[in-house]
């Protein structure tokens, strides 16, 4: 049993430091040679988590083996067991919470509709201007034109009332 145990924990340490050291330039050089592995659909079943199971596994039937008194079959439960919480653990305390932190600084221009911004460039009553408005993190700044078809000086406040023809039409907001 303490080959088995040892060949678990070794081989998950070595898949943890390949992975981590050359696993870009595997990816690169094996592109789309490994695919068939892959486990679409079933993110519980990742490899990072059956590996870190797999190596908990070796680890902790190690120890149990080692510094306790049970025989071999409570070990080999009770190291299935550890194995089975930690590669959960792995699974909903790092895997899934990554899953759904992707970021993206993408946008509707559709989406800016109702959104406040900063007239950078003046917008005459029949023509286009142009105006800062803050999107997630950071800023974009888009063509804009007046929709009650009035002049709106630079620095002003405006509300984006509506998207036509990818071009802004803003409102002067008076905030006193």
């Amino acid at each position: 049993m303490e080959t088995l145990f040892m060949s678990c924990l070794v081989g998950g340490i070595l898949y943890a430091l390949v992975s981590v050291i050359f696993g870009d330039w595997l990816g690169q050089a094996l592109d789309g040679a490994l695919d068939f592995l892959s486990l679409d659909g079933h993110s519980w079943l990742s490899p990072t988590a059956l590996v870190g199971g797999i190596t908990v596994f070796g680890g902790a039937g190690l120890m149990l083996q080692r510094y306790t008194a049970f025989g071999v079959l409570p070990v080999l439960i009770i190291a299935v067991l550890i194995a089975l919480i930690a590669g959960t653990a792995v699974f909903f305390l790092y895997i899934k919470p990554m899953e759904q932190s992707e970021n993206s600084i993408a946008f509707s221009m559709h989406g800016l509709s109702g959104m406040m911004g900063d007239v950078l460039t003046p917008i005459p009553a029949a023509g286009y201007g142009e105006v800062m408005v803050k999107v997630g993190a950071g800023f974009t700044n888009q063509i804009a034109a007046s929709f009650d078809g009035v002049d709106i000086a630079g620095g002003s406040k405006v509300v984006v009332v509506e998207v036509k023809d990818s071009t802004l039409y803003v409102s002067e907001i008076n905030l006193s």
